[in-house]
């Protein structure tokens, strides 16, 4: 059964239609709302996880999540009976949301609306999980859960574990990378000359 499975997800054609919709789900938005409201907090949050992360550590980050909040997304539907659309920009959303505020607990929040009720980041991380949980489990409708919960989940582990189990170790793969890009642009391979 083993072989089986390993050759079906590697030289079978059609299992590239199986990953695929997950990467190009980690784009896709139910409506102009939901773009609006996820592409408000990216802008938020994403100068903090840049910082944190690194341009190339944040695409790498935020585009495995999308394909792991679509994958949670689509285990629980099959769970439940409920086929529906999994768009996983909100479970990306999530995982960039929760990698700040593992990592920066006590930073103030606040809602754009309502400005003037500040909490920390850590009790957002932990009220958002609360209400994903309670979603998922009580098969509320409004969000996808189980996405925004994978995604979460993602997020909290990478920051916490992910970075010095994966990152770590192609570090010097990307300042190779920084380096040959620098030599190339210092030899008029188009960077700016004074």
């Amino acid at each position: 059964m083993r072989r089986i499975m390993f050759t079906y997800f590697t030289s079978d054609p059609s299992s590239r239609a199986l990953c695929s919709p997950m990467l190009l789900s980690t784009f896709s938005h139910f409506s102009l709302f939901h773009m609006a409201a996820n592409m408000y907090v990216l802008w938020s949050f994403s100068s903090s996880v840049v910082s944190l992360l690194g341009c190339e550590q944040f695409i790498a980050v935020y585009l495995s999540a999308g394909v792991i909040s679509t994958f949670v997304s689509y285990v629980a539907k099959m769970a439940t009976g409920r086929f529906e659309p999994s768009l996983g920009a909100s479970g990306a959303i999530m995982t960039v949301l929760a990698a700040v505020c593992t990592k920066m607990p006590e930073a103030k929040l606040a809602i754009i609306f309502l400005p003037m009720f500040t909490f920390t980041a850590g009790n957002a991380l932990k009220a958002i999980i609360a209400f994903d949980t309670a979603g998922l489990a009580l098969g509320w409708r409004l969000f996808d859960h189980a996405a925004h919960l994978g995604g979460a989940l993602f997020g909290m582990w990478y920051v916490t574990y992910g970075h010095e189990l994966i990152w770590k170790s192609r570090e010097p793969l990307v300042k190779a990378w920084h380096e040959m890009r620098t030599k190339n642009t210092g030899k008029g391979g188009g960077g700016r000359s004074n």
